[in-house]
């Protein structure tokens, strides 16, 4: 299941930070793909995280470099999409430089975390999606009952269906931290199959604390409100009387 958009929310700014932070991504990911095998190997190595090189008390530029590369087509892909969903929402409640602040952080507290975790790794940490973990967790924090439209597939049949977000969020952040455990205990190390759960889980966890730092009342009490009408009117358009 993915995540498409979500309900009506009353948000009233653009999120040109949103909207700016997805066309960097692209643009230094159309950077990626014009590059040469060993050039691109090079290019991560320079400018991604290697928890080996950070803990010598090296490259610690690449905590923040990194959260703006990707490793494929897939990975910006994902990233993007959750970017798109969710962060609009949350620029609208921080404003345009606070969120571009928070959502920093968030990429510097992921990146962080998963070379606390996983100090000797000569792996580049690529993605944005510890970041955007942080997105999910001011998200959950702010408007757990908000509906989220979410695309099913069963037996390759799309079906779209609104979940709440303490459901698909919940449910995101358990597995990161079910898949974390698993790789330490399977491989004593944070990193499986190129993907570092920590990172998601530390970027998370930032965003929780950090909304709260961040956070305009009257934009989040505004977007509360209008939730709650939008699940009012749906509530009686669905109503039938016996």
């Amino acid at each position: 299941m993915f995540p498409i958009g979500d309900e009506h929310n009353g948000r009233r700014i653009t999120p040109w930070v949103t909207y700016s932070l997805i066309a960097a991504n692209i643009l230094i990911f159309f950077y990626e793909v014009s590059l040469s095998d060993p050039d691109l190997f090079n290019f991560f190595v320079d400018w991604g995280t290697i928890p080996r090189d950070v803990s010598d008390g090296r490259h610690y530029y690449t905590l923040l470099s990194a959260i703006f590369l990707h490793g494929g087509w897939l990975h910006l892909a994902g990233n993007m999409l959750f970017l798109w969903v969710f962060g609009d929402n949350i620029e609208d409640t921080l404003g345009h430089g606070s969120f571009l602040l928070f959502y920093v952080l968030c990429g510097l507290a992921a990146s962080a975390v998963q070379v606390w975790v996983d100090p000797n790794s000569a792996i580049p940490i690529v993605g944005a999606s510890g970041a955007i973990a942080g997105v999910l967790g001011a998200y959950l924090m702010l408007f757990p009952s908000g509906n989220i439209r979410t695309v099913f597939l069963f037996i390759f049949i799309p079906f779209v269906v609104l979940i709440p977000a303490w459901i698909q969020i919940g449910l995101w952040i358990l597995s990161q931290a079910i898949y974390g455990y698993a790789a330490l205990s399977v491989e004593t190390r944070a990193t499986s199959g190129s993907v570092a759960y920590f990172a998601h889980i530390g970027g998370f966890v930032a965003g929780i604390i950090l909304v709260w730092l961040f956070k305009d009342e009257e934009a989040v009490k505004r977007q509360r409100a209008a939730r709650a009408s939008t699940r009012a009117f749906q509530r009686i358009g669905r109503y039938e009387p016996q």
